[in-house]
């Protein structure tokens, strides 16, 4: 995956820019490594307006539940059935197929407030 249009929040979300000033959404391959076999998601709502760095959901593993939050502000526009309906995919594909969910941005300049990929790996010892 080209990681140049994606970046970092240092709660482990990432945020890859779309060409219509739309993004998704998902968590780290670092973070479903921490969590290893995730068994259930709640996410954000279709239309719902979520503020960047606001709880939007949870990520539930065999292991432990984990508080989602949204790295950006906008419009939630589509979330993931596919996650929802096999949560495996998240740990299988985290980075790609395993997108939460979809916004438009209300400031695209938000993303200037995160983590390169190379700033992300550095900050998780990688």
């Amino acid at each position: 995956m080209q990681h140049s249009n994606i970046k970092f929040s240092e709660s482990h979300e990432w945020v890859k820019l779309e060409n219509d000033n739309t993004a998704l959404v998902g968590i780290s391959h670092h973070a479903q490594e921490l969590l290893g076999d995730i068994v259930y998601i709640e996410l954000p709502r279709i239309e719902q307006n979520i503020v960047a760095n606001d709880t939007v959901g949870v990520v539930e593993s065999v292991k432990a539940a984990s508080d989602l939050y949204s790295p950006v502000s906008g419009e939630v526009i589509a979330i993931n059935d596919s996650a929802i309906n096999d949560p495996s995919i998240i740990n299988n594909h985290p980075e790609d197929k395993g997108w939460l969910f979809k916004i438009k941005l209300d400031d695209i300049t938000e993303l200037d407030n995160l983590l390169t990929t190379n700033e992300y790996k550095k900050s998780i010892g990688e």
